[in-house]
């Protein structure tokens, strides 16, 4: 656990000018922060958007276009404006599975519609605080915003933590929160090998993808962060297509233990089984992580959730190389059985998606990084059994769902994939207004949607992004009221909150008129 302070001196940061100040400041072009966004300026508010990279829409406009959405009846206000325009564009009701171009014009239209335009290539450099109040940021580019309440709506967390609010990276162990899936696993049967796999090259040494190091002792916790990926869109029709071909770098060796696995894999194998194939609209596909070894990426980020922007650029392209690896490798080694390449080769890029980053996802898939410490941590109980929150700004369903960590060998000669989780016995939730603003005493304005206080376990439910989208519509509606007001976020009258969300459809529930 950890608390890191990044905080520049008020003298270090010059006076803002009247331009720059705004109501509502929101650091994020995620979903979450397009969302929070809308929610603020449909309250009043003067809101700016600001972005690090040159992408919206997160991983939703990235390449997940098959929705986890867990139980429909908990998604309701902007989140589910959200998947009722994404309908509209199919010509039908609200749509859960879709393609990312689709997704990002409904975006821009909608952003459009409310006057709101991001502010792209803005990645935060410094944090200007008195007492316990954010008074402006400035980006890397030098650009000074002011604003009476921040929204911290990034995947990673960066605002929070040079705000100096208190967060965590990694598993807590199981005695932390008395969660009994916390902490390293001893096994998981999800995406496991179905034989045993000799991880030793002829040299003697561990092949690649598999983590040389200390794999920690079962529910213990650790500062290691669950696999991240890209979700691709993939098109089997020929006049959409670009082919995979051999990427800069690419070494066949590096997949000496997928070559190894194919086989003999302990079981007949299709395509679905090496990587997850989604069928989207217009014979497209979203692709994502199946099986022991696929397009997650074991082990490789977890220097991202507090690398500095050179290291997460380098932890990025290591992913990319990867992902274009695996795929060439399952279209054109000879190692990979016949009847898997051939079904391969049905498959290439969707030529029409992704025009601007040559057809690849321009957004890796942060599945987690920091998560904040707040006023109230949700845990393993609170998506199981005391699921009721009277402070409820909106509610959760998903099963806890928590990718491996990383990939070892036993000491029996095999090789294992250690952190998978999935338990269905989550209940639909509610989701309280204290797990988006920070302990009392950290920072009076600031609300935080997708870094929420959670533990890693209750995060493994929260982490996907129609629930995202739900925080983000209540913390763009809290701060509007917040700086409307003058009223610190953790002195905001919920009631009043909660009244407001429910007139704009947003569920807070299942019993909620």
């Amino acid at each position: 656990m950890t608390r890191r302070t990044l905080l520049t001196l008020s003298t270090a940061v010059p006076a803002i000018a009247a331009a720059d100040r705004y109501d509502v400041a929101i650091y994020g072009a995620t979903p979450a922060g397009l969302v929070a966004a809308l929610a603020a300026v449909r309250e009043g508010a003067r809101v700016v958007l600001l972005e690090a990279s040159r992408h919206i829409g997160g991983v939703v406009t990235g390449g997940l276009g098959a929705t986890d959405k867990g139980n429909t009846a908990v998604i309701g206000g902007l989140a589910l404006e959200f998947f009722e325009r994404v309908g509209k564009m199919y010509g039908g009701p609200a749509c859960w599975w879709f393609e990312p171009g689709v997704a990002m014009k409904v975006f821009r239209e909608w952003l459009q519609e409310a006057g709101v335009r991001p502010v792209l290539g803005e990645a935060l450099a410094q944090v200007r605080k008195q007492a316990n109040r954010i008074e402006a940021i400035r980006t890397a580019s030098g650009r000074e915003v002011a604003a009476k309440v921040f929204v911290d709506a990034s995947y990673e967390g960066d605002l929070i933590a040079q705000a100096g609010v208190s967060y965590i990276v990694g598993r807590e162990g199981q005695r932390d929160f008395n969660e009994s899936l916390a902490g390293r696993l001893e096994f998981s049967t999800w995406d496991q090998f179905w034989t045993i796999v000799n991880p030793y090259g002829d040299d003697g040494k561990l092949l690649p993808l598999i983590h040389p190091g200390d794999s920690g002792k079962p529910g213990e916790g650790d500062r290691k962060v669950q696999t991240y990926n890209f979700r691709l869109c993939l098109s089997n029709d020929r006049g959409n297509q670009v082919p995979f071909t051999e990427p800069p770098g690419y070494h066949p060796a590096r997949f000496t233990l997928l070559a190894r696995y194919l086989a003999n894999p302990g079981r007949d194998l299709t395509l679905n089984h090496v990587i997850m194939l989604v069928k989207i609209p217009n014979n497209k596909l979203d692709v994502n992580n199946n099986g022991p070894i696929s397009t997650d990426y074991l082990g490789a980020s977890w220097d991202y959730p507090e690398g500095d922007g050179k290291r997460r650029g380098e932890i990025w392209e290591d992913h990319r190389r990867y992902t274009l690896g695996l795929l060439y490798f399952l279209a054109r080694d000879p190692r990979v059985p016949r009847h898997l390449q051939e079904e391969m080769n049905t498959w290439g890029f969707a030529k029409d998606e992704f025009i601007d980053s040559g057809h690849f996802p321009p957004q890796l898939y942060v599945r987690e990084a920091r998560r904040m410490k707040g006023a109230y941590i949700m845990r393993q109980d609170d998506v199981h059994l005391t699921v009721g929150k009277p402070d409820s700004v909106g509610m959760g369903s998903y099963p806890i769902d928590t990718h491996h960590f990383q990939r070892i060998a036993s000491p029996v000669g095999a090789v294992i994939n250690e952190g998978f989780i999935v338990d269905r016995r989550t209940r639909p939730y509610q989701l309280p207004y204290r797990c988006l603003i920070p302990k009392p005493g950290e920072c009076d304005n600031l609300l935080v949607p997708v870094c929420c206080s959670a533990s890693h376990v209750a995060y493994s439910s929260i982490r996907l992004e129609p629930q995202y989208m739900i925080l983000g519509h209540a913390s763009g509606v809290a701060a509007a009221m917040c700086a409307r007001t003058g009223t610190p976020v953790d002195r905001l009258e919920v009631p009043g909150l909660q009244e407001r969300l429910r007139e704009q459809r947003q569920i807070l529930s299942l019993k909620s008129p």
